[in-house]
């Protein structure tokens, strides 16, 4: 059998063992210690904006914390974006919220200004005003952030920015991770950089940070003995997993540079190609490609394509299912427009890690045209 090529494998720098050595020495085998310190202050200053960070144990981690720093409740609703993987929903369930769906625009393929707004409209209409908005960089592709951020100021709405999939995307000249009232951000291993599982939150205030990391450390009060008046957690991220972050942080510039090199390279690749489109970057807009994504002319093809690369021992994936698509959510409020329905039937993401091989490439380039008869 031919040698797998995956979807998006880790891509180590060489950097991380120097940090995670340093952490053995000083035994600093914990979920707090100076890696986890300099890794937070690594990604603020990457970030700017005057932001803070607290490095939790995943993204979904991240988005809960989130919600209950703005007090989510049982009975509450809060809107998702519904194209999107399931740990951006989740929480809210976690907290005995409702999700709300609403679909994607063709433009981003992220969520829809205007089914956005249909959709708080009709719930507040219903008595029920949503507490939040998660919206997702989908792919790394930033959402229409203007757009989404005048519908919620003009609804008193807070933004959670999933940006799970988007660190080194920028909106206008601002990084992915620093445009919600609160953002997160996810390092598991299939992401631009990782710490083999972990994520962090974005907080615009100190005092923010700080009641996420008191939440994420089992909420123990002050106190000679173990004293706890809230419920607490067990999100906080290690100081070896820290250190393979510190490590991958001197490499994400590069990681965001090779991924965009593969998707320009499949585009350049199949541009005569009638069956194959891609998403294309809006004015202001620079995504990470974390993904590199087609959309074939069928569902079909689609299908046929992806089989036929996993006969080659290629990894290749759908798009993400709709939430609104998903059994376990199949009686959720769902704002539609058809578009993420379409995206699912026809989108594929093809071999986009930042470690690809130009052979790699090519033999993957090679199965593509060769299912094509080119």
């Amino acid at each position: 059998m031919k040698p797998k090529i995956w979807l998006s494998s880790p891509h180590m720098s060489g950097n991380e063992q120097s940090y995670i050595k340093e952490a053995f020495d000083s035994n600093w085998v914990a979920p707090l210690g100076p890696n986890v310190t300099g890794f937070e202050n690594d990604i603020q200053y990457y970030l700017g904006e005057d932001r803070h960070v607290a490095a939790l144990s995943s993204g979904t981690a991240a988005i809960h914390l989130a919600l209950i720093l703005l007090n989510i409740k049982p009975g509450d609703e809060v809107i998702c974006q519904s194209k999107t993987f399931s740990a951006s929903a989740n929480p809210i369930v976690y907290l005995g919220a409702t999700p709300v769906f609403v679909d994607s625009e063709k433009e981003t393929w992220n969520i829809c200004p205007v089914q956005l707004e249909i959709a708080i409209i009709d719930r507040i209409e219903k008595g029920k005003t949503p507490k939040a908005i998660i919206a997702v960089h989908l792919y790394g592709m930033p959402y229409n952030v203007d757009q989404v951020k005048a519908i919620a100021l003009k609804y008193n709405i807070p933004i959670i920015e999933d940006s799970a999939e988007s660190l080194g995307s920028t909106y206008k000249g601002q990084h992915c991770g620093t445009f919600g009232d609160h953002s997160i951000l996810s390092f598991n291993g299939n992401k631009i950089i990782t710490t083999s599982g972990g994520g962090a939150l974005v907080t615009r205030s100190l005092k923010e940070k700080e009641k996420a990391v008191f939440l994420a450390t089992q909420a123990r009060d002050e106190a000679p003995h173990y004293l706890h008046s809230n419920i607490g957690y067990n999100y906080r991220m290690s100081n070896i997993l820290a250190g393979i972050g510190r490590g991958q942080m001197t490499i994400l510039d590069d990681h965001v540079a090779k991924r965009r090199s593969n998707h320009q390279f499949y585009q350049d690749a199949f541009k005569n190609n009638n069956d194959i489109t891609f998403l294309k970057e809006p004015d202001g807009y620079f995504s990470n490609r974390w993904l590199s994504c087609i959309l074939l002319s069928t569902k079909t093809i689609r299908e046929e394509l992806r089989q036929t690369l996993e006969k080659e021992n290629i990894e290749s994936r759908p798009l993400w299912k709709p939430m609104h698509q998903q059994p376990i959510f199949k009686n959720a409020p769902s704002y539609l427009n058809g578009v993420s329905d379409e995206l699912f039937e026809k989108g594929l993401c093809l071999p986009s890690g930042s470690n690809l091989t130009n052979a790699e490439r090519s033999r993957v380039l090679t199965t593509i045209k060769t299912y094509f008869g080119e």
